[in-house]
């Protein structure tokens, strides 16, 4: 272990500047027996920095190599594991835990015991020796003579000191200038011991030659000492006449001082009278015009603005310490406090008696504006309260009970006239929605007492109440048996509200221009009422008002509902949420008055629920854009729930009207009734919801409608008596399909191609089914032809069968001349007559569509003639061309 000591210095230490202490040979617990080195250094430099370095042997060679070093500092515990018994395993807890196993527990001791003696004696840090025996530490504490605490470890490694440079250049002169030394060590060291007894006698001779002069330097001190004796008294003397100036300039000093203390206090006693004079005086104008000023005139309001700007600097002026204990700044604190009072009071009250005065004027405008479908215009009001806006402002930020007073009484005042206003606006609209009569529309416009508005309002629902007639009438809707199409198709119309006229397109294309000029007039008011109140109660900024409670109306769940908890009315959380909730208060009937304009609209007509989800879904689109969360875009989009509730209420009640549809047994059904009502809705829709934004629900709809038409025409075809399935099934799919060709209809491409494969499929088989065997007894006999070569025999074999050969083929053929051939398709072309029906014009397409069948028969016939009778020279009575002139002449002649 010595070897490797000496070895770990050498080449890895010194070069560093280190000197090695001590050293143990370990591994890592646990893990495959890599051995390592742990060594205590220290370094030779000061300031002396102590570590703990891992040494690893190289994997390349037989040198070591440094691999890690950790710096005493660092260490906060060493575990030795057991104190009393013999244990190589110890931790060093560094930054993390290292576990080591030593090679022997006496080489673990002594590395333990230096690192010990190390932080005693350079860091004196508090290491935690865990697990240590107390006689090792005890140990290691050295006892008696004042030694360092490691100095027996730095004695031991001193006798490893090398020779620095010059040391090893004098000891090779020495040994040049005496050749011998080498081979005879005695001698030299006899001579080296003679050459230092002449070097100490020559310093003794020395040290006594110099005593004469030691006591001549001697006596140079004494005279020394006396000189400073003499300058000392001198200086003591200077002192003493010094120190009565000392004492008048103090005095002086401390007077100096006095005067300027007290400048100082007159300049900072001036500089705060100033400060209280110049912010905390009031002009003598301004306060007559808090007391007296005309709040009426422009030029009053301009000066108690002023005066009230004023009278709020001198109130918020911030005070320094110590101001608010002098009785003037009390007094004038009192004296504002007053004219604040007085000022507010008297401005509250003003302003309520605009409030009042406004609505008696608004009041008499209300006659000639029910004359026609417009709401008074508040514009002229808006702009002479806006002149009061900064007043407002100064009276919401000193009194905010007046304040709020206000704000509650503008909103009363208001919502009185603004549900005056707009009942009148909507009964107008009612009336002209419902088609009053012109007398009807004067009595309106007359001042109306509780009876009259119940009897109009009685006349209006029992003038809409005839018209509700009109679309549940659909339910009683049958196929009434008449001789000509004609007057089914009129007693459709009649069913159907007249659905198709003139008159109904025109009544609901006025009821869309009313409903729009009702929003449209609805919209500009709220929002200009709204910026007003932004404006006039100063509430555009979004910040929380402490401590203040108002009546709050919140919208929860689309509805108005008011909240109160023991008689405390809550408080508004921001001043958006207060502008919404005064527009609730103020426009409280306009969502009811909505709600009852869209149920008569409904009333009327059903379909009108198209145009008014088009023009609401408009509306709240824009309201939207221009703020989500204020109240119109809010009661918009509550009155278009409602919308588009009537909207799939009007979807599902067209679904359960094709659903009761009853047709008759005696007459047949062509065109069901259901079918054209979808041709008319979705004509109607296309048109009404061109380019608009609620797309969706349209084409939901649609799915929904042409799923029910589909079920229900085979559900009718089905029950049809008179008329064949396929007829029914086929004119109403060709119906559909032409329908949907022509609307274009996107969301509906795949019902339109299966409508167009149902009439497809449902003209095939009415052909096949009506045609049947138009030549029986042939076609009986080519049957049993096929039969028997499918049994196997060879066709030009078949002649040879005695029930098929050629006589029984030329008696067959016989039986069916042109002239029965002509009869047969006659009587056909008849009967197709009369199962389709004239709207839809099919009777040349199915005719020939038979035609086409039929010649595909004959050209059957004729391929197993040549096939199975080749050479017998029999043929048809009638030819592909006779087929041909019969079709035509037959189509002619009817």
């Amino acid at each position: 272990m010595t070897a490797i000591k000496h070895a770990l210095q050498r080449d890895i230490f010194t070069p560093n500047d280190e000197r090695l202490l001590s050293i143990v040979n370990v591994c890592k617990a646990g893990k495959k027996k890599k051995n390592c080195f742990l060594c205590a250094t220290v370094t030779t430099e000061r300031p002396v920095q102590v570590n703990v370095v891992k040494v690893k042997k190289s994997d390349k060679g037989d040198f070591y190599k440094r691999q890690i070093a950790w710096a005493l500092r660092d260490l906060a515990v060493v575990d030795a594991k057991d104190a009393i018994k013999e244990n190589p395993e110890f931790d060093l807890h560094f930054e993390k835990i290292y576990k080591w196993v030593a090679s022997s527990t006496a080489e673990k001791n002594a590395f333990i015991s230096c690192i010990w003696k190390l932080n005693q004696r350079y860091l004196r840090k508090k290491i935690d020796f865990v697990n240590v025996s107390s006689q090792l530490l005890e140990e290691s504490v050295p006892s008696g003579e004042n030694q360092s605490v490691a100095g027996g470890d730095e004695e031991t490694v001193d006798e490893y000191q090398e020779l620095n440079a010059r040391e090893e250049q004098d000891i090779e002169i020495m040994m040049e200038g005496c050749e011998y030394a080498i081979s005879n060590a005695e001698a030299f060291a006899e001579k080296l011991s003679r050459e230092l007894q002449v070097l100490d006698g020559a310093n003794i001779q020395s040290i006594m030659a110099s005593e004469k002069q030691v006591n001549i330097l001697m006596k140079l001190l004494d005279e020394a000492l006396k000189e400073v004796d003499q300058i000392e008294l001198k200086l003591s003397s200077y002192e003493e006449m010094l120190q009565s100036v000392k004492e008048q300039m103090d005095q002086i000093s401390e007077s100096n001082h006095l005067i300027h203390l007290s400048n100082t206090n007159n300049v900072k006693l001036l500089s705060e009278i100033e400060f209280l004079v110049n912010h905390m005086d009031l002009a003598k104008g301004h306060i007559k015009a808090l007391q007296e000023g005309d709040l009426a005139s422009s030029r009053g309001i301009e000066a108690c603005t002023n005066a009230a700007d004023a009278l709020l600097q001198c109130m918020n002026v911030a005070l320094r310490p110590g101001h608010d204990m002098l009785y003037a700044v009390k007094q004038q604190q009192q004296r504002f406090g007053d004219l604040r009072e007085q000022f507010a009071r008297r401005l509250a009250s003003h302003l309520n008696n605009v409030f009042v005065q406004q609505g008696h004027d608004q009041s008499s405008t209300l006659a000639q504006h029910s004359i026609e479908l417009t709401l008074p215009n508040h514009h002229p009001f808006h702009r002479d309260l806006l002149r009061y806006a900064k007043l407002m402002e100064w009276l919401k930020s000193t009194d905010y009970g007046k304040y709020e007073g206000l704000t509650k009484n503008y909103m009363d005042y208001l919502s009185r006239l603004y549900e005056r206003e707009i009942k009148d606006f909507f009964e107008v609209a009612k009336i002209k929605m419902t088609g009053t009569t012109k007398e009807s529309k004067k009595f309106a416009t007359l001042p109306r007492k509780e009876s009259a508005v119940k009897q109009e309002t009685e006349s209006l629902h029992g003038s809409s109440g005839k018209l509700t007639g009109s679309t549940s009438s659909l339910n009683k809707l049958s196929v009434q048996s008449s001789g000509s199409r004609r007057s089914q198709s009129s007693s459709l119309l009649d069913m159907g509200n007249m659905s198709a006229s003139d008159l109904d397109v025109a009544d609901r294309s006025k009821f869309d221009k009313i409903f729009e000029q009702v929003l449209s007039e609805l919209e500009p008011l709220c929002l200009a009422e709204q910026d007003f109140i932004s404006k006039f109660f100063k509430l555009q900024q979004h910040q929380n008002i402490p401590g203040t409670v108002t009546e709050t109306e919140e919208l929860d769940g689309g509805m108005l509902s008011r909240q109160y908890s023991s008689g405390v009315l809550p408080s508004i959380s921001s001043e958006k949420d207060m502008i919404r909730q005064m527009m609730i208060k103020i426009f409280r009937c306009i969502e009811p008055e909505l709600n009852n304009l869209i149920a008569l609209g409904d009333k009327i007509d059903s379909f009108n629920s198209l145009y008014m989800l088009v023009k609401m879904s408009h509306h709240v689109w824009t309201a939207q854009n221009v703020d989500p969360a204020s109240f119109l875009s809010t009661t918009l989009g509550n009155v278009l729930v409602t919308v588009k509730r009537n909207f799939d209420k009007c979807i599902s009640n067209q679904i359960r009207q094709m659903e009761e549809v009853k047709i008759s047994k005696k007459s047949k059904v062509g065109i069901l009734p259901f079918v054209a009502e979808f041709e008319e809705f979705a004509g109607l829709a296309e048109s009404i919801f061109k380019n608009a934004e609620r797309r969706g629900d349209l084409d939901k709809a649609y799915i929904k409608l042409i799923r029910g038409v589909f079920v229900n025409v085979e559900k009718v075809a089905n029950e049809s008596q008179k008329t064949p399935r396929d007829v029914v099934m086929m004119e109403n799919f060709h119906h559909i399909f032409a329908t949907l060709s022509r609307l274009k209809i996107s969301c509906l491409e795949a019902e339109k191609k299966e409508a167009k494969q149902k009439y497809t499929d449902h003209l095939q088989s009415y052909v096949i089914y009506s045609l049947g065997q138009p030549l029986e007894k042939l076609n009986h006999f080519f049957e049993g032809v096929e039969a028997r070569v499918a049994q196997g025999i060879r066709e030009e074999e078949v002649s040879y069968q005695l029930a098929f050969n050629k006589q029984e083929l030329r008696k067959v053929i016989k039986e069916y001349p042109g002239k029965e051939v002509k009869k047969g398709l006659d009587n056909l072309y008849k009967k197709v007559d009369k199962h389709l029906c004239e709207e839809e014009n099919l009777l040349q397409v199915v005719w020939h569509s038979m035609q086409d069948e039929f010649i595909r028969q004959y050209k059957h016939f004729e391929g197993l003639i040549a096939r199975c009778y080749p050479g017998s020279g029999v043929t048809m009575e009638f030819t592909i061309q006779d087929i041909l002139d019969y079709c035509s002449s037959i189509a002619q002649s009817h």
